[in-house]
């Protein structure tokens, strides 16, 4: 699956299975005749029960009581003979038994168990139709749960196709794992059902996998249409607000995101870290695609990255310290690159802010200075050691050192990257 979007990595976390809970009772079942069939119009031969000894049924309900209570050893110890057939001569305790340990393994986190004790309890297939189906349903989730879109997509159509039943819920898990399979359209179709339905309850989870859906297909109008609405219902909602910037940027539309991030800003809606960090970025994005306003949007990345920092909210990492230079350089405020790459440079694992110094320096005329920085950059080691051999090559011509230069020179023509630059370098250098 691409990545890439907040949307796609929201998705990731905001999108949860509501997974039925507690066990299928046989003494439920036992009285269905008093209510309305849940599955009608399935169609499935309604098999007959065939548990008839009360000492099964008794050794059923405890079982399955002591699951739901969370008492796991006992329930344990009545289900396993009666999953196992070795406990009961009757096939409908046996799949019941088994639907209470796959519930148990589930709750434990051991979901691929989970759906092979559940699969084994619908494959005996004795239960009765509301029991099947909705046991059914409840493997399709755990299907999904293990990320085994493919058959959950496949058990969810039998699901409906067999028990003619149709709802909100089932085509928003629908939704989701069209979304799962990169199956885009599908899945636009399915959400756009789900929240036709009458008994739809829309979820968050639905808008999202819509909106990455049309950006997905090209259709990031449509996501951003969305996004925007939504944060215009809930103009607080941090979630909201990344979303719709998300689409926005995702469609191109680096003016109209801005103005919605500019919006929250007034309004006290930017309060963490990464609603910063973007917002920086937003504005260095529209300023690389729009020239005439490329030092007006640096010089706001930067005064948005220097607030949070002095708010204690964006925290004092190399990677911010070097994205407030980056948005200096852009502004063409060499003085505050300087300062935001040495203090990237003073936390930096690596040598790169060392390096992006250098070259400020360098460009200043500090040549001893960018020498010093250019060899930091070195000894803390960087990706493009020939440019970095390159710079302070240029830092020792600048103090007149030849010798030096010639010495860096040739090390950066070791470099395949520098190699040619290097080379004819040296050959006016002779």
């Amino acid at each position: 699956m691409k990545q890439g979007s907040f949307i796609k990595m929201a998705l990731a976390t905001a999108i949860a299975l509501s997974l039925a809970s507690g066990a299928v009772m046989a003494r439920d079942t036992a009285a269905k005749d008093k209510k309305e069939a849940l599955y009608p119009n399935a169609t499935r031969t309604e098999p007959k029960l065939d548990l008839k000894s009360e000492k099964d049924q008794k050794a059923i309900n405890e079982g399955l009581d002591a699951a739901n209570n969370g008492d796991k050893d006992k329930a344990t110890q009545i289900l396993t003979p009666l999953a196992d057939g070795s406990g009961t001569s009757s096939k409908y305790a046996q799949a019941l038994a088994l639907q209470g340990l796959a519930n148990m393994k589930y709750n434990d986190g051991d979901i691929k168990g989970a759906i092979t004790e559940l699969k084994q309890a619908l494959d005996i297939g004795v239960m009765p139709n509301d029991t099947y189906f909705q046991l059914k349903y409840m493997y399709t989730q755990f299907l999904v749960a293990d990320e085994q879109y493919a058959p959950a997509l496949q058990s969810l159509h039998e699901w409906r196709d067999q028990g003619k039943k149709e709802t909100a819920d089932s085509y928003g898990l629908e939704g989701n794992i069209d979304y799962r399979l990169e199956k885009y359209q599908d899945a636009i179709a399915a959400i756009t059902k789900a929240k036709s339905m009458p008994d739809a309850k829309p979820q968050a989870s639905w808008d999202q996998i819509l909106m990455a859906s049309y950006s997905e297909t090209g259709q990031g109008d449509k996501a951003a249409s969305m996004a925007s609405d939504e944060l215009s219902k809930n103009p607080n909602d941090s979630t909201a607000l990344s979303n719709a910037t998300s689409a926005l940027i995702q469609a191109q539309k680096y003016p109209e995101a801005i103005a919605l991030m500019e919006k929250a800003h007034t309004a006290g809606a930017i309060k963490d870290e990464k609603q910063y960090v973007n917002f920086a970025k937003i504005y260095l994005i529209d300023g690389q695609e729009n020239q005439d306003r490329q030092k007006t949007n640096a010089s706001k990345a930067a005064a948005i990255l220097k607030e949070g920092l002095d708010k204690g909210v964006v925290q004092k990492t190399a990677d911010n310290y070097n994205l407030l230079g980056d948005a200096a350089v852009t502004g063409d405020d060499m003085k505050g690159a300087l300062a935001a790459y040495q203090q990237a440079a003073g936390v930096a694992t690596n040598g790169e802010p060392a390096l992006k110094a250098a070259r400020v320096l360098l460009q200043e005329n500090q040549y001893a200075a960018a020498q010093k920085s250019a060899t930091d950059a070195i000894s803390k080691g960087v990706q493009h050691k020939g440019q970095a051999y390159m710079v302070r090559a240029e830092a020792k011509r600048g103090q007149k050192d030849k010798q030096g230069a010639i010495a860096d020179m040739k090390l950066a023509a070791q470099d395949p990257e520098t190699s040619a630059k290097a080379n004819a370098w040296l050959k006016t250098a002779k």
